[in-house]
């Protein structure tokens, strides 16, 4: 489904601060300008800050640190202006949502094996669906924050009583009680993901994992693609390569860091939405798709996605 309308729930981001690198925290001497800014108001609608919607191709000005490799936005909206636009976003993924927590559950088989399974959190839980993927291999508790409220109506009702309202916030839970805390597609979206990090840290026991997917900018596919990658995005505060996830995690506290990529499987109509395709040629592309009966077919694709684990020390 497109998106393109203007609605009256779409987002304000005027509220604008610097900040340095999210991941080293340096303003560095020499920049790079990786994105120039590209904003047009006109274009943004309520489900501009929603998961899996149709890109836009709009995005602030963009650095890359040439000390961590991480790209990001140098003036990114405050805290509560990004709070509010994620808990104001429609949804409209569940399908889509539904296979990542597959595709991420195969990607990590190998850390969840080797886990204590009893409590588990997950940052930007969306309906949930990842959550019941953990209790399905055994996880005793779990636990997920979501800010949009559209994506927690969407939840099935089983898995609302796990769910909370809001933005992460560390104090909202005690210290060293999770083995597993995962953000998948999250932390590109956060101001201060050091910050999100350094709190997992805190909350995991001993031995704990950290897992995160995010987007790698440096994958063939991203650099192929340019400006036309729909991860320029506006909801994008950073984004990483595979060496600066490792440096955020690194930096973070994390060891035995490590970071690969890994395919997704999605539908065929849903790749095809994410093709950087004018609407008068994509539309007829979705249509002959569904026509010939193809649009619903999986498919597994490597897109430049990372997949990345980070354990907190054992002390002895």
């Amino acid at each position: 489904m497109e998106h393109n309308s203007p609605a009256k729930d779409t987002p304000q981001l005027d509220d604008r601060l610097p900040r340095p690198c999210p991941v080293c925290r340096a303003f560095p001497d020499k920049p790079e300008i990786f994105l120039e800014e590209r904003l047009d108001a006109s274009r943004l609608n309520a489900y501009s800050f929603a998961s899996r919607k149709t890109p836009e191709y709009l995005c602030h000005q963009m650095l890359r640190c040439p000390e961590c490799d991480v790209v990001y936005v140098d003036r990114p909206p405050s805290q509560g202006a990004l709070a509010e636009a994620y808990h104001a976003a429609d949804y409209d993924s569940t399908e889509e949502a539904n296979d990542a927590a597959k595709s991420y559950i195969s990607a990590f088989t190998s850390v969840l094996n080797r886990l204590e399974k009893g409590d588990a959190l997950e940052i930007g839980t969306g309906t949930g669906i990842f959550l019941e993927e953990l209790a399905g291999i055994g996880f005793q508790r779990v636990a997920g924050i979501e800010p949009s409220t559209a994506a927690i109506a969407a939840a099935p009702a089983n898995r609302k009583p796990w769910i909370r309202e809001g933005i992460f916030v560390e104090q909202d839970y005690q210290p060293e009680s999770f083995d597993l805390v995962c953000c998948f597609m999250t932390m590109e979206h956060v101001r201060e993901p050091r910050e999100i990090a350094e709190s997992v840290l805190r909350l995991l026991k001993p031995g704990g994992a950290f897992l995160t997917v995010t987007h790698d900018y440096r994958s063939p596919v991203n650099r192929l693609l340019g400006r036309r990658s729909p991860i320029v995005d506006i909801e994008h505060m950073q984004l990483f390569s595979q060496p600066s996830i490792k440096a955020l995690f690194e930096r973070s506290g994390f060891v035995d860091v490590q970071a690969r990529p890994f395919a997704n499987r999605y539908s065929v109509r849903y790749w095809s939405r994410l093709m950087p395709l004018p609407a008068a040629i994509k539309t007829p592309v979705q249509s002959t798709l569904s026509a010939l009966g193809l649009g619903k077919l999986k498919v597994s694709i490597n897109v430049g996605n990372t997949a990345a684990v980070g354990f907190k020390p054992i002390t002895r």
